[in-house]
Parts: C-alpha cells; sequence; structure tokens
C-alpha cells in the first residue's frame, strides 16, 4: 500500500469565496490529528473567506479523530460567521456530525461556574442554599400534611412496610447502638474517677454518670448513630428508587411518594428512636456501674442511690423529647436527600454521604437549643 496512505494529509486551498480543505491519508487517533492553524491564518482579516468545504475522497480510513477535527472546525466557522459545508462530506460523516450537534451542551460543565469575583461566588452560593432551603420547607411541609391525614384516616398507609422498617431501625440497630453506649458509659465513668479521686469525691461519680447519660449522652450518641446508620440507608434506598425510575413510576400511577415512602420510615423513627434512647441509658448506667465497682469499689445500690438523688424524671424525660426530636431529624433529612438524588449512580452514594452530613449537623443543633430552652425554664 502507498506510504502516504498511512499518513494523515491536510491541505487548505483557496476557491473563490470559500476554503477547500483536502483531506486524504488516514484520519485516526494514532495517527496524530492536525490543528486548525492553517484555516486560521488563511481567513484572518480576510473578509473575502465566506465558508469552508471539504474533499474526502481520498480519505483510506478514520475514527473519532477526524470527528474531532471536523467538530473543531465548525466551532471555528459558528465562532467567525464563516459558512460550514456540511453537504460536501460523506453521508455517514454528515449523519455523525448532525447527531453530536444535535444535544446541545450542558450549563456548567465547561468548569468556568463559580470562577468570578468573589460577590459572584457569594451570589452563586446564597441562590443555591436559599434554593435547598425553600426545598426542604417545602417537604417537611409535606410530610407533616401526609402525617395529619394519616390521622385523619383520609391517606392510605401500608402497615406491613412500617412494621419492617420498625425492625431495620429499631431490633437491628441494637447491637451497635449497646456497642457505643456501654463504650460511652465506660469512657463517662472512667474520667469522673479521675477526677472526682483527686479531690476525695469518687461517690458522686454516679451523679456524673446518671445526669450525662440520662440527659446528654443516651439520645445525642444514638442519633448520630441512627444518623451514619439509618439516615445514609434511607438516602440510598430512596435515591436508588428515583435512578431506576420508581419514584416516577409511583407518581404516573397516581400515588403519593410521600405516603408510600417516606411516611412509614419517618414513623418508624419516630417512634423507635426514644425507646433506643432509652436502651442506651441503661446500657450506659450499667457500664458506669461496673467501673464505678472496679475502679472505686463504690456497690451497687450505693451508686443507684446517689444517682437517684441527682437525677429526676425530668432529667429522664428530657433524654426521651430528644429521642424524638432526633429521630424526625434522621428521618426527614434522610429521605429528602433520597427524593432529591439526581439520576446518575454516584448521585446515590453523594445523596448517602449528604445525608448523614445533614443529619448529624441538625442533631447537634437540636441538642443545643433544647438544652437552652431546658435551661431558661430549669429543667
Amino acid at each position: 500500500m502507498d506510504s502516504q496512505a498511512q499518513k494523515t494529509i491536510f491541505k487548505v486551498e483557496r476557491k473563490g469565496d470559500k476554503l477547500l480543505l483536502h483531506l486524504s491519508g488516514v484520519w485516526k487517533l494514532g495517527c496524530g490529528i492536525p490543528d486548525i492553524d492553517a484555516i486560521e491564518s488563511s481567513t484572518d482579516g480576510k473578509a473575502t473567506v465566506k465558508g469552508i468545504t471539504f474533499e474526502t475522497s481520498k480519505i483510506s480510513g478514520w475514527d473519532s479523530g477526524l470527528m474531532t477535527f471536523l467538530i473543531k472546525v465548525l466551532n471555528y466557522c459558528q465562532a467567525n460567521g464563516l459558512d460550514f459545508d456540511q453537504a460536501s462530506l460523506p453521508d455517514n460523516l454528515d449523519r455523525l456530525l448532525k447527531l453530536s450537534q444535535a444535544v446541545p451542551e450542558k450549563e456548567g460543565l465547561g468548569g468556568h461556574e463559580g470562577r468570578g469575583n468573589l460577590f459572584h461566588r457569594a451570589g452563586i452560593a446564597s441562590i443555591h442554599h436559599f434554593g435547598e432551603f425553600k426545598a426542604s420547607v417545602s417537604f417537611v411541609g409535606e410530610c407533616f400534611l401526609s402525617a395529619l391525614g394519616l390521622l385523619r384516616g383520609r391517606r392510605p398507609f401500608r402497615w406491613r412496610d412500617f412494621f419492617l422498617v420498625m425492625q431495620e431501625v429499631g431490633v437491628d440497630a441494637l447491637p451497635i447502638v449497646s456497642l457505643i453506649s456501654f463504650l460511652v458509659g465506660l469512657i463517662i465513668s472512667f474520667l469522673g474517677a479521675v477526677v472526682l479521686l483527686r479531690f476525695g469525691a469518687e461517690v458522686y461519680v454516679s451523679y456524673l454518670i446518671g445526669y450525662g447519660m440520662l440527659r446528654e449522652m443516651g439520645a445525642l450518641m444514638t442519633g448520630i448513630i441512627m444518623a451514619g446508620r439509618t439516615g445514609a440507608a434511607f438516602a440510598a434506598q430512596i435515591g436508588s428508587m428515583k435512578v431506576s425510575e420508581e419514584i416516577d413510576a409511583l407518581r404516573t400511577m397516581g400515588i403519593s411518594p410521600i405516603d408510600f415512602i417516606v411516611l412509614p420510615r419517618m414513623l418508624a423513627l419516630f417512634l423507635m428512636m426514644p425507646l433506643l434512647a432509652i436502651y442506651a441509658d441503661i446500657v450506659g448506667i450499667f457500664s458506669g456501674m461496673l467501673i464505678s465497682k472496679s475502679l472505686l469499689d463504690i456497690a451497687y445500690p450505693i451508686f443507684l442511690n446517689g444517682m437517684l438523688e441527682a437525677v429526676a424524671l425530668p432529667d429522664f424525660f428530657l433524654g426521651v423529647i430528644k429521642g424524638v426530636v432526633f429521630g424526625v431529624i434522621v428521618a426527614i433529612s434522610g429521605c429528602l436527600k433520597g427524593m432529591r438524588c439526581g439520576n446518575s449512580a454516584d448521585s446515590v452514594g453523594l445523596a448517602a454521604t449528604s445525608a448523614v452530613v445533614t443529619g448529624i449537623t441538625c442533631i447537634i443543633i437540636a441538642n443545643a437549643v433544647i438544652d437552652w430552652i431546658a435551661a431558661v425554664y430549669g429543667i
């Protein structure tokens, strides 16, 4: 075979008010694709050039490299107001080129978004976060109306799914809640014993454990655990349903995704989180008793009597209320991120990560607000 046929050959010829591009040889990526500098130099400052046409009869082979070259020439013609004679191309190239231009490039994919000055970036971020806030408020309102409709008996409810979710967020979560609560109780009692021994007040370690677990650590650690475990699971499950268009199918059949998917999960966590918080309190106090007995030789009855002197029912109920609030937060954050998941596979992972971050952040804020309200009212 002729050696010239194995090369990428590109020549520019002036033909009237147009440039004729002679393309011959092999136009493949491995052979190297020429730049369009020759075209630019031939049209620069020459108003008589009106367009570009092609001669491709001597092309012996091509792949996407030729398409890349043609798209560069097309973009150059569009930018400079030149006529691009697409009809001079072979039919297969003409169809591929039309197909490449059929769907316009999506805005924001060029990597230039957010490169403006500080005020521009701040404005874009503000608009984005305001939109997220509006979507969140709207979602919470839909969940509230759905729950209200269920109480009035006007909304269908799948009790089988509800009990299944209760098992997943309740019984199945006991091992990890037990482990974390046991370790937290050990840590609190150990640190309290080390500090109180310096002042000869080791008998008051039961105050610290009871007060800390019932009011703070029991519900807080359970909420964080459930945000990482259940909130991420909700986001991934619902996100996968959205990617596979199951959410759209429900809407097409006239079924509300809020009633069918979100409400069972929200009610399950609403009921199970306080119970898990109480269980975490019991496990944490038990581990604290073990440390007190082993390090300080405090008998179990003395430990319990001392704890009851410092801890009252309001402390217990405050932890239960936190559990209820944290359960609603975890359910809403997980379901919200799942419902707002994108349509690609990687968006499911991003939704799960965002659900965990949002849930933990909102739990910490809600905990601070509840403690502030309790302090104001002397609880």
